[in-house]
């Protein structure tokens, strides 16, 4: 096989609670500030619970009143995220054809499907199709390239990042946007995860509400964001002279085929899928210097990953940490989100604490960064997604190399 190109991360943009630029979330992090508190998700409040959500969000500096009103609000901050990071990388400096957009959602529009049910409109199926929000983000940014969307729930982010790597190394983009982006703050949506169990629901202290691996994690504290990230190949990055963040270096991905819901109890599927993508880095897991676990605070997803990485990489020898706890869980972009916070860490040199844990499951035998930032060694770091339906995506990053 002839060799790949190393993958640059060139460009960062987010919009979420915890910080609409890559900057602010990066210091929300470090100061272990949640971004939670409780939030009403009807128009009556008769349903109330913590939440991760953005207050006083403004597209129509990136989307005229026109675009605004034909768009979902989960497709508005995809727009936000992206046309940032495009920015950040000094533009997608390659002919609109050569450009390419993979984005990953959950749940679409499905903010504009609540509002339309009894009275949809002539916009209601553009708003809610889950692959608007890859062609807002084309639209904005001229990206005739190829235009993907990938749904695979709370890894859709993940799987977005890594096949846009494998979109640069097969030479059919030069440049990719991608990138995960969902809005599901809704009175259905929330009504479901709750009674699933899945998701908090009350609290007598909501910005300590996710507690990923500590002993009085109660679930998951619904999010809404979006995150993207500019990738291009390193030595094209160079040539231009833009300022390289981090690079992307493996990618694996797999399923679990066990529960719609619940993951493997061994997190056999979790450890194999982070095997293949240290595998596709040509690296090891004994050069692994950090991991961004998906951490979700449920009880079963944080014992089965935890095992996933005591069993790949020994109990307590890897250091770990666990973003959820300040971002809550962005859904479809969650993984994206954590991607633009890996590529942080590894441009930093820090791994962040996992804010609101006080006492650790002792089940969870995994070395979990807590009260400060840690620093980290030089070498791979990667960062994990775990999904409903067993889909598992893990990517793999790291410092530019010559």
């Amino acid at each position: 096989m002839s060799r790949r190109p190393a993958v640059a991360i060139t460009g960062l943009g987010v919009r979420c609670a915890a910080g609409a630029t890559p900057a602010a979330l990066w210091e929300s992090l470090l100061a272990r500030r949640p971004a939670i508190s409780l939030h009403t998700f009807d128009d009556e409040g008769t349903v109330v619970g913590p939440a991760s959500a953005m207050t006083g969000f403004d597209p129509t500096g990136y989307l005229s009143p026109k675009e605004v009103r034909r768009a979902d609000r989960s497709a508005q901050l995809a727009v936000c995220a992206a046309a940032d990071a495009a920015e950040d990388a000094g533009g997608l400096q390659v002919p609109p054809g050569r450009r390419a957009v993979v984005t990953g959602t959950a749940y679409g529009g499905v903010v504009s499907q609540e509002d339309g049910i009894g009275r949809p409109d002539v916009l209601y199926v553009p708003r809610l199709m889950n692959n608007a929000g890859a062609y807002w983000v084309g639209a904005r940014l001229g990206i005739t390239g190829p235009s993907l969307t990938l749904s695979t729930a709370c890894a859709s982010g993940t799987h977005a990042v890594g096949e846009a790597m494998r979109m640069i190394w097969s030479g059919c983009a030069d440049v990719v946007l991608a990138g995960g982006h969902d809005s599901a703050l809704t009175p259905t949506t929330a009504q479901a995860f709750g009674r699933s169990g899945a998701m908090v629901t009350e609290t007598d202290e909501p910005a300590a509400a996710s507690r990923p691996f500590d002993v009085a994690r109660r679930g998951f504290v619904l999010a809404e964001g979006a995150a993207f990230l500019v990738l291009e190949r390193l030595d094209h990055a160079r040539a231009r002279g833009a300022r390289v963040h981090a690079t992307l270096t493996g990618y694996g991905r797999n399923s679990d085929a066990h529960h719609l819901t619940a993951p493997h109890p061994d997190g056999e599927g979790a450890r194999v899928c982070m095997e293949q993508a240290l595998a596709d880095a040509g690296t090891t897991a004994h050069a692994v210097a950090h991991v961004n676990a998906h951490g979700t605070g449920t009880e079963l997803n944080d014992l089965a990953e935890a095992r996933a990485i005591a069993a790949l990489f020994g109990p307590a020898a890897v250091p770990v940490t666990a973003p959820k706890a300040v971002t809550g869980h962005a859904l479809g972009a969650a993984g994206a989100l954590e991607a633009v916070i890996t590529a942080l860490s590894v441009r930093e040199g820090l791994a962040p604490p996992t804010a609101s844990l006080t006492r650790q499951d002792p089940r969870c035998a995994i070395d979990v960064v807590t009260t400060e930032p840690r620093k980290i060694s030089s070498g791979p770091v990667i960062s994990n997604s775990f999904a409903f339906g067993g889909h598992n995506a893990c990517v793999v990053f790291d410092a530019p190399h010559d």
